[in-house]
């Protein structure tokens, strides 16, 4: 599953790609953080913290306005290992701080969120593949492409850090589903594919999107083909001959005050 490691990679490698400095590693920044939390009670305060966030995450999702405005048309170019792009995730379950799981590879998405007065987290930017990554390379290289190309939206800029918030998503367990139903809200992501008029649509929404918007599975399908670029009457979308690919996501999140209390830790010498 993804890890706090993972979420400080990739505030790492934004903060020094807009700052112009070296990122630290991977390795540099699980090995700093377990020492992190056994020094600090940074572990307990982050799980403490958890339930109050995914309030606030539910709240800026469920009274946001509608994801038409934070979702983009996307073809099939992440069965190619394409970045494709979709709306925003919340709080994960757990901090994985005390027992970080070593993973090779895997397909990720790399969500940004920003605090706003008005609206509480709204989407920054969110692109990932369905190709598995090496997990460094991956989580970097996405964490740039997230926050820098995600087209819907301009680039994020160094004075914009405190306001963020990161997930990061590994995806799991895909299987074709038997039909456009064949899936679980709260549990699966989806991606659909179809033809129509002779054009290939595609496009994706991650496993938390539908119960954030409070949809059901007939309007997550409906979103998500319209995401994709169809504009049919809503109430034929059962003629379209659609494949639905379910899977899951293992999902970690983390805001940048936390990444500054350990990059302060870090930068003090310990």
């Amino acid at each position: 599953m993804a890890t706090v490691e993972h979420c400080l990679l990739c505030f790492e490698t934004l903060a020094s790609h807009l700052e112009d400095r070296t990122p630290m590693k991977l390795a540099e920044v699980e090995k700093s953080w377990a020492e992190y939390v056994t020094t600090t009670d940074a572990a307990s305060k982050l799980d403490k913290r958890l339930p109050a966030l995914r309030r606030l995450a539910e709240s800026s999702a469920s009274g946001s306005s509608s994801p038409s405005s934070a979702s983009s048309t996307t073809s099939l170019q992440a069965q190619q290992g394409s970045g494709v792009s979709t709306p925003a995730t919340s709080i994960s379950s757990t901090p994985s701080a005390l027992a970080p799981q070593t993973i090779a590879d895997s397909p990720l998405f790399i969500t940004w969120n920003a605090m706003t007065a008005r609206h509480g987290y709204q989407l920054r930017g969110c692109i990932g593949t369905f190709e598995p990554q090496e997990i460094e390379d991956g989580l970097s290289s996405y964490a740039l492409t997230s926050a820098l190309h995600d087209t819907r939206f301009r680039p994020i800029q160094l004075g914009e850090l405190p306001s963020l918030q990161v997930a990061v998503t590994l995806l799991t367990d895909f299987e074709d589903a038997d039909d456009a139903m064949d899936w679980e809200l709260g549990k699966h992501g989806i991606r659909i594919s179809f033809y129509h008029h002779g054009r290939r649509y595609g496009a994706t929404y991650l496993p938390d999107v539908a119960t954030e918007q409070g949809w059901t599975k007939e309007e997550t399908i409906v979103s998500l083909m319209r995401k994709a670029g169809w504009v049919g009457r809503k109430d034929k979308w059962h003629e379209i001959d659609l494949k639905v690919v379910r899977y899951q996501g293992k999902k970690e999140s983390l805001e940048y005050a936390e990444y500054t209390k350990w990059r302060d830790w870090v930068e003090k010498g310990n």
